[in-house]
């Protein structure tokens, strides 16, 4: 094995010469650079978790469209490199927009040992995101959701960085706290303190956050520790900040910035290490504006924001989801599941409450089902019940027409368009079905033998090219 090769045994990375007509000296050069770490050239199937390396001197629409097919929707990282001339910067831009992860020079200063330790670093961040620690703590593999985990595990892993987590209510901004806690990397790490600033009362926010000194105020019978002691070598998530009084704001100022504050009652300077987490579900950049949350406090809680999406946004997830709360209600019986009218429910039913609502409405099958094997139509309450109607869906209406519409005019004839809407279909139904072939057979209304035969040969084709 070389010393670069992948711990699995493949390469460490697969390259693709987006023009192979070039005869530009600097592609062969790159080529043959990139295999002597490890690099192989030639894309196949066994680079789906591999990242990929794109050779290319511009970015033209084909080029586009093939950083597009490699990224898989986010799924693999890509990596464009150009060879023999500096892009423009509307170039990089359009590179990005296609599914490239980063893109670089093929010059003096990318070295085969750069591009080394940028995919190390995705080597690192993928194996945390396949741990089960994140398993444990998120449910989900959509994009969408994926392009949010990524970043979380990477800011966690690597930084100390304040986090501010957005998003609706029920989108999961806890979980994400408890995520960055359970990665973060400190040698002596602290509890998980979480305060709910919907609960503050003004006139208590002080020993709340501060803690006091006996005698402080009337009531003040002992000493007390505040929220930034009991978070000390830990993580401190502030719940709802965007709901913090307006005259509080100033006091955390010093102590979000510098970590020492004063018990109220104390002139002694104290210090807390700590990692701020904080969450909402408001618009604080609006608040801002609105001076109902302060600029300063903003930018010193927010060195790395991340926006939950909502399920809506992320519909591939919800049936992965319904499954997991389905397993906390029959631990022991893994028989039990959700028949295809049951599962067509779920992912056609809208959620204001996001993940929390899902939760109670797999919950109320649950209570409803009696016996072994799969949840029917039966076990639904009548409020959850969709029209009949409702469930008639026009699923061929304008975005699917703009869609064709779009590939006939980039030159894609009816074999393209047909191949890539099966490849679609099957890459949906997988990620919903969690890799589960038969099920994924089952909803692509095909046999378990065909859905094997049709991997079996886009693995072949893979490899030929």
């Amino acid at each position: 094995m070389s010393t670069f090769e992948h711990k699995t045994g493949k390469p460490l990375a697969w390259c693709e010469i987006a023009d192979p007509g070039s005869t530009d000296d600097l592609l062969p050069e790159a080529v043959r650079a990139l295999e002597s770490i490890g690099v192989r050239c030639g894309v196949s199937e066994d680079a789906d978790e591999r990242p990929v390396l794109v050779l290319m001197r511009a970015v033209t629409p084909e080029v586009s469209d093939r950083l597009r097919g490699l990224a898989r929707s986010g799924r693999r990282r890509v990596m464009a490199i150009a060879c023999g001339r500096t892009l423009t910067p509307p170039e990089r831009w359009t590179a990005l927009a296609s599914g490239a992860s980063d893109l670089i020079d093929w010059d003096a200063d990318a070295t085969p040992g750069h591009i080394l330790s940028r995919i190390a670093r995705w080597d690192e961040v993928e194996d945390l995101l396949g741990s089960a620690t994140v398993r444990e703590h998120i449910v989900g593999n959509s994009p969408a959701l994926l392009a949010v985990l990524r970043h979380v595990v990477e800011i966690a892993a690597f930084t100390s960085a304040p986090v501010l987590v957005t998003g609706e209510s029920g989108t999961g901004k806890e979980l994400i706290a408890r995520l960055i806690h359970a990665i973060d990397r400190r040698q002596t790490k602290g509890e998980f303190v979480l305060l709910d600033c919907t609960t503050i009362v003004p006139e208590l926010s002080g020993s709340e956050f501060f803690g006091h000194e006996r005698g402080s105020y009337t009531g003040a019978v002992g000493q007390r520790d505040g929220a930034f002691a009991l978070a000390h070598r830990g993580t401190l998530f502030l719940d709802e900040v965007g709901e913090l009084p307006l005259g509080l704001q100033p006091s955390l100022l010093r102590v979000v910035q510098e970590h020492t504050y004063k018990r109220v009652g104390s002139n002694e300077w104290r210090s807390a290490e700590f990692r701020l987490v904080c969450a909402t579900n408001r618009d604080l950049m609006a608040d801002q504006a609105r001076n109902k949350f302060r600029r300063d406090l903003y930018y010193r809680i927010a060195a790395c924001v991340f926006h939950l999406p909502p399920l809506r946004q992320r519909p591939e997830d919800i049936l992965p989801l319904a499954r997991h709360f389905l397993r906390q209600h029959f631990p022991q019986d893994e028989e039990v599941d959700f028949d295809d009218a049951v599962a067509g429910c779920l992912i056609s039913r809208e959620y204001p409450g996001n993940v929390r609502d899902l939760k109670q409405i797999v919950g109320r099958l649950a209570y409803r089902h009696a016996g072994r094997g799969k949840i029917t139509v039966g076990a639904i309450p009548p409020e959850d019940r969709p029209q009949p109607e409702a469930m008639i869906v026009d699923w061929k209406g304008a975005a699917f027409r703009h869609t064709v519409q779009r590939a006939l005019a980039l030159g894609y004839g009816l074999k393209d368009i047909g191949r890539s809407a099966e490849d679609v279909a099957e890459e949906i139904v997988l990620g919903e079905e969690g890799g589960n072939l038969q099920r994924a057979a089952r909803r692509l209304r095909i046999t378990d033998r065909a859905l094997q035969m049709r991997r079996a040969a886009r693995r072949a084709i893979g490899e030929a090219s």
